[in-house]
């Protein structure tokens, strides 16, 4: 025997009933539906839900916008570089000090006083941050951004920012 050799017995399968194909045989007019009814129609929307809010009516919609340009900063506060005890900040020693994960663009803000001159490189600076390192005797030193001039590279595809 080989495989295409084989078939179900005799009399175990049989052809499906052709309903609604005259009254020559079983199940003509109403084709087993009965009479009338949403059952007995054909045209029930796909994910009718008996007129109850279907669920992709239920379900929020995408809104709003996500820019894909944005550019993040992560913020250092003034206090936190007092508390460092360093004379020359960088991203490089704050990454080093765990404040910032490497690659992040910093920005340094003015939470907390710093009493001592610093001389700070950042991404960005806010006004009040930049006054209190002058006014206690230190520099600020504005960094590039480490994606060039312009704006950052797109971050998701087509259907991400929408």
């Amino acid at each position: 025997m080989k495989l295409h050799d084989l078939t179900p017995p005799k009399g175990s399968t049989h052809a499906k009933r052709r309903v609604g194909r005259g009254i020559a045989g079983k199940g003509g007019k109403t084709a087993g539906r009965g009479t009338k009814g949403q059952k007995a129609r054909t045209q029930i929307p796909m994910g009718f839900e008996g007129g109850q809010q279907p669920i992709l009516a239920r379900a929020p919609k995408l809104r709003g916008f996500k820019n894909p340009f944005r550019v993040e900063y992560t913020p250092v506060n003034l206090d936190a570089l007092d508390a460092l005890g360093v004379d020359d900040v960088n991203p490089e020693v704050l990454v080093a000090n765990g404040l910032v994960r490497k690659g992040d663009m910093v920005k340094i803000l003015s939470r907390g006083a710093i009493n001592r001159p610093v001389r700070v490189s950042a991404h960005g600076f806010s006004k009040a941050a930049a006054e209190s390192i002058a006014a206690a005797g230190g520099t600020t030193e504005v960094l590039a951004p480490p994606f060039g001039g312009g704006r950052p590279p797109a971050r998701g595809n087509q259907h991400t920012n929408r």
